[in-house]
């Protein structure tokens, strides 16, 4: 008898796993973050980065309902007898209705994670930016406790910290220039993006090497079904996307292209320029930036898939004159400016188990600027030729080759394990500059060629790490984790061992409170003396020197659904940061005489600050209101390293409170419309607010007390948008109209000390003053796009 009663308890208890990818229905693409509950116990979990989940559930009857914003949810009903392969393609809404989502979405109330927000790609695309071009990073900047830097610049500073302390990840691989035409414009592509995830803190033990943020970009793998495509032409850039089957079920692709087309405009004018000057004889010259994104995936079974995903992206600047004197003497110019990322990978998935699912990579990133320049004069007379040639490069770059493997394991639905590592090797080349000299004017041959900056750097840097997103009960839910580095660069070897935790406590169905800790290990900085990206900003490694950057960072905060309505919350956070790295006074990049590591100081900073957002995702009226407070100082006062006399100072991009309104409007699938409306504090800067003339010389002297002791006027901006969308034969066309700017606000660019005027104010005379520039008055765009 006892021996019966044993055999049936077991029998009750066993349990079995259901797993499986979530897909659209009508292209096949994976979704990430869907949700899969089963209605009968309350247990849940959420699609992976390759939109897989594993859920283990008891025998018996399952009532499983799976939903994604923006989708049909499906609920699907079946006896659970065995370890189950269930698939799910889910159907689009044309309007979206409201999603009661029980489990944890990124960015839900009920999951452990804060500090991190899911952004939706028909919202960034539906932002109204400058001359029309959808930008992610733009779109990224409207919300609190992410600050633009100079207008129009497209990087993004994160709760204090400075642009090379964000982590930006294309399918998983780093980016190290996410910029255009000196920041004006982002490197990503919006049509070949699929999903976008910004973290601010508390960071799960999966991410690290940046102090400040993690952009987790995830790119489309492509229709299985048919072939589909997307033209659009603006103002500045055209683009084409192409997606469709290569092998159907099987095989498909997804191939992205942009390029400017300013400099092809040019061509024109620049003819009527050398057919007007007399002594021209070659003249081109011009600007343009280009993406590339292609990706391929092929699936061997329900459980195997490969994925090759390329990237390519530069700016390039190019002149090329040519005069001629007579046919005597000749002069030619030859300018080359080049710069941009390549991305490679190579990523098998792989279901070891209904369980345990592997992810494997191999990937290969670059970064360069190179600048050249070439000057030649050739000369004709009495049957004698002499020629001279002049020419300079300066170059600077890194190159990473990383290899990966990391596991998603869900043993019960109340714990979902992900571990992991990585091994990276960084090849750094922070700057080489290079001058040739040839001549045969003396009558003999002479040849001058010199090499000189820092030489090549090679560093090795390793990874682990394991984190357990927990459920403890229906109240309370932790994210417990560890990352462990190590950093081997000219002899020397960092190690970094940094927790990570972050929880969540329901205090309603509705409301809970969250708080999290995390710290953070850098071992690579970017040197720049500008506020404008530039591609001579320069990244270098820590050395045996220059010790790693490192910050601890606390946040806390109440999370409010308003069901069908909106979501809610309010974070307060504190950052320390430790190890930044400034230019000294008066020195820059250029320099061959004196090596990067003596051109810098290193202090600390800190950053504290309040945040709120009210976010709206279902609905025909989306959008957002944002609010930040906060306060970014900078301290350097280590001995032979000291700036500002020691003393504390604000940080460049420290504003005191930033307000952003966001909201798109779609009452019916031929149109739309959107707006938003930012205010910020001024941006700090140092100019001198004193002069004196000396006694001995009679010279002016400009006298600066304190760094970043000045600061800009407020900043506020209206953009507005619509797009016309019909339906044709052969596809889907798409009329937008956008206005940036609308009021015409004369916004802050920078502001300038001039001198030779003559200013009088309350009886006093002036012979200088404090100008601001401002480049960006009201500017309309358009742009066709076609779907097919």
């Amino acid at each position: 008898m006892l021996i019966t009663m044993v055999l049936a308890t077991v029998a009750t208890a066993q349990n079995y796993t259901i797993s499986g990818t979530v897909r659209a229905a009508s292209s096949s693409e994976t979704l990430i973050s869907a949700t899969v509950y089963d209605m009968l116990s309350g247990k849940g979990a959420l699609t992976n980065a390759q939109g897989r989940y594993s859920l283990t559930l008891p025998e018996g009857k399952v009532v499983l309902r799976v939903s994604y914003v923006g989708y049909e949810t499906i609920f699907d009903t079946f006896q659970l007898d065995g370890n189950k392969m269930k698939n799910y393609d889910m159907v689009s809404n044309t309007v979206l209705h409201t999603v009661t989502v029980t489990a944890d979405r990124i960015s839900s109330h009920r999951s452990s994670q804060m500090s991190a927000i899911d952004i939706p790609l028909e919202n960034i695309k539906s932002v109204p930016v400058l001359f029309g071009e959808t930008d992610v990073l733009k779109a990224l900047q409207l919300l609190p406790g992410v600050q633009s830097g100079t207008e129009g610049m497209s990087g993004i500073y994160v709760r204090g910290g400075g642009p090379d302390q964000n982590l930006f990840l294309l399918d998983g691989v780093p980016l190290y220039n996410v910029n255009h035409l000196g920041g004006f414009f982002s490197a990503f592509n919006a049509d070949a993006i699929k999903n976008v995830t910004l973290y601010k803190g508390s960071f799960p033990a999966r991410f690290g090497g940046r102090l400040s943020s993690v952009l987790d970009i995830t790119t489309n793998d492509g229709n299985d079904k048919k072939l589909h495509g997307d033209v659009s032409v603006g103002l500045i850039a055209a683009k084409l996307n192409l997606e469709g089957p290569l092998y159907k079920d099987k095989t498909t692709f997804n191939v992205s292209v942009r390029r400017t087309y300013a400099d092809l405009l040019m061509q024109p004018f620049l003819y009527m320029a050398k057919s007007i000057g007399e002594d021209i004889d070659k003249l081109r010259l011009g600007y343009y930036f280009y993406d590339l994104n292609a990706k391929v995936t092929h699936r061997f079974s329900d459980r195997s898939r490969l994925i090759g995903s390329f990237y390519s992206g530069d700016d390039k600047i190019y002149a090329k004159m040519k005069y001629n004197f007579g046919g005597d003497y000749e002069e030619s110019l030859k300018l080359g400016y080049n710069w941009g990322n390549l991305v490679g990978s190579l990523r098998w998935n792989y279901e070891l188990t209904p369980k345990l699912f592997m992810n494997l990579t191999g990937a290969f990133t670059r970064y360069r600027n190179d600048i050249s320049v070439a000057m030649e004069d050739n000369e004709y007379y009495a049957n004698n030729f002499t020629y001279t040639t002049y020419e300079m490069y300066y170059k600077s770059g890194i190159r990473d080759f990383m290899a990966k493997a990391d596991f998603d394991y869900q043993p019960s639905p109340d714990h979902t394990v992900k571990f992991g590592g990585a091994v990276t090797h960084h090849i750094f080349q922070p700057d080489v500059t290079g001058s040739r000299i040839e001549t045969n004017e003396s009558g003999s041959d002479f040849v001058y060629d010199t090499v000189v900056g820092q030489s090549i750097v090679h560093a090795n840097e390793m990874t682990a790490f394991v984190e357990d997103d927990w459920t403890i009960s229906e109240t309370v839910k932790i994210n417990a984790g560890l990352n462990i580095t190590g950093f081997a660069v000219q002899d020397e070897f960092y190690p970094s061992i940094q927790p990570r935790l972050s929880g969540r406590i329901m205090l309603s169905d509705d409301l809970s409170f969250k708080a999290g800790y995390s710290y953070m290990t850098q071992y690579m900085h970017q040197l720049s003396n500008s506020s404008i990206s530039l591609p001579t900003d320069l990244w270098v490694p820590v050395t045996a020197r220059i010790a790693p950057m490192y910050a601890h960072q606390v946040a806390a905060g109440l999370f409010y659904t308003w069901s069908g309505i909106a979501d809610f919350s309010v974070e307060g956070y504190y950052k320390k940061m430790i190890n930044m790295l400034e230019y000294k006074d008066g020195a820059s990049f250029f320099g061959t005489s004196v090596g990067w590591e003596d051109k810098v100081c290193m202090g600390d900073g800190w950053s504290y600050g309040v945040e709120f957002l009210a976010q709206r995702t279902v609905g025909k009226l989306t959008g957002w209101v944002g609010y930040t407070w906060s306060r970014t100082m900078r301290l350097f006062d280590r001995e032979g390293q000291v700036l500002n006399n020691g003393e504390p100072f604000p940080a460049k991009y420290d504003r005191r409170h930033d307000i952003s309104i966001v909201a798109s409007y779609k009452p019916n699938k031929n149109f739309d419309a959107s707006a938003t409306w930012v205010f910020s504090s001024g941006n700090t800067g140092t100019l001198p607010m004193q002069e004196f003339v000396d006694p001995e010389t009679g010279q002016t002297i400009s006298y600066v007390e304190n760094r970043n002791n000045f600061r800009m006027p407020a900043y506020h901006r209206m953009d507005v948008g619509v797009n016309f969308h019909k339906d044709k034969r052969h596809g889907r066309r798409t009329i937008s109209l956008s206005v940036y700017n609308l009021y015409n606000n004369k916004n802050p660019f920078l502001v300038y000390k001039k001198d030779g005027t003559h200013y009088v104010v309350n009886g006093h005379h002036y012979g200088s003053a404090l100008v601001q520039l401002s480049i960006f008055p009201i500017i309309p765009s358009l742009s066709y796009s076609f779907k097919f």
